[in-house]
């Protein structure tokens, strides 16, 4: 398996000062994660796990409070390393952002609400594209829009004149303009009702298809993820505890966190009372000694409370965190 992004002993955590005293978050805590090329790969968990922060570290947008504190991030575009380049830091930034796009969360960040989306396209193209004319750059949208089936002239709009499902699309329809290698897509569902939800889904399995990219899709709906990633990772507080092909994560879902989050599905014809995970998530600044899951776990035993389980394989394609697994 040929892999385009390899994360090793990644720690990002957010530094607080708050009345003298220093408080930490740790929202990544020591993920090791390998994300296969041409496919679109999922990252699922409860709000709070860290699957945003980890999508941040990933695109290298590090701003105080958070911080990075150890391991690495290794991305392999074209059969080459870009760690492994001559190159300085920050002309590996610069190339790393050429390959390389990122979806926040929520499409109204992306634009600017008193510009038209046309002036978002220009800047956007002349940051990249030197010494081409504004009607060239222009062309060069409108054909992009035209390939995935949206009308140029949505250009001459405001963001707020557009739905959310809209300007969800054209927000995509930016972030492929230049045929990323990677796509980090956070959330890119979020509020959005079911018909613009499958409008927006089909539009990234388009891309997808089309540039025979790597898509990072995170989201905490597991009906989304089941529809759409080829493989996929489970989150929780901090820690991947779960990763593997998404057909074999659902039918034979190996950690006890990840059960809880497809029993809680909804099920055609089944009018059972679905169930969810007991308690509550714990806090990323003080999170719990052992397996982080071992409070909410209805099967919990010695080792759980005293020894972290690391991920680890348990089938050629299958990894989990759990000490249930080990024997």
């Amino acid at each position: 398996m040929n892999c385009v992004i390899n994360v090793e002993q990644l720690q990002a955590f957010y530094v607080l000062e708050a009345q003298g005293k220093r408080k930490i978050i740790k929202a990544v805590n020591n993920v090791t994660l390998s994300i296969p090329e041409n496919e679109i790969y999922g990252i699922a968990g409860e709000s709070g796990c860290g699957k945003t922060t980890l999508l941040k570290a990933l695109f290298a947008s590090i701003d105080p409070p958070l911080q990075l504190f150890g391991g690495k991030v290794n991305y392999r575009i074209n059969g080459k390393d870009l760690n492994a380049l001559s190159l300085s830091e920050k002309e590996k930034r610069e190339l790393r952002w050429t390959y390389i796009s990122y979806i926040p969360q929520g499409s109204m960040s992306v634009f600017n609400p008193v510009k038209k989306l046309k002036r978002t396209y220009l800047n956007f193209l002349e940051s990249h594209i030197r010494g081409k004319a504004h009607r060239d750059l222009l062309s060069l949208a409108h054909q992009h829009l035209e390939e995935l089936g949206l009308s140029p002239q949505i250009l001459g709009a405001y963001p707020h004149q557009l739905s959310g499902g809209m300007r969800q699309r054209i927000a995509i329809a930016l972030s492929t303009l230049l045929k990323p290698k990677i796509i980090l897509a956070d959330e890119p569902t979020t509020a959005l009702d079911v018909v613009a939800q499958r409008a927006v889904l089909q539009l990234m399995r388009d891309v997808q298809q089309e540039l025979q990219n790597t898509i990072v899709l995170v989201t905490h709906d597991m009906g989304i993820q089941a529809n759409i990633a080829s493989r996929m990772a489970i989150m929780y507080a901090g820690k991947i505890v779960e990763e593997g092909p998404t057909e074999e994560v659902f039918i034979k879902p190996l950690h006890p966190y990840t059960q809880y989050l497809i029993q809680s599905l909804p099920r055609i014809g089944d009018k059972t009372t679905r169930k969810s995970v007991p308690g509550s998530p714990p806090s990323l600044l003080d999170p719990p000694l052992g397996c982080p899951f071992h409070p909410r776990c209805p099967q919990v035993f010695d080792r759980c409370i005293k020894e972290t389980p690391i991920l680890d394989q348990c089938n050629p394609n299958h990894k989990v965190a759990c000490w249930l697994r080990r024997d």
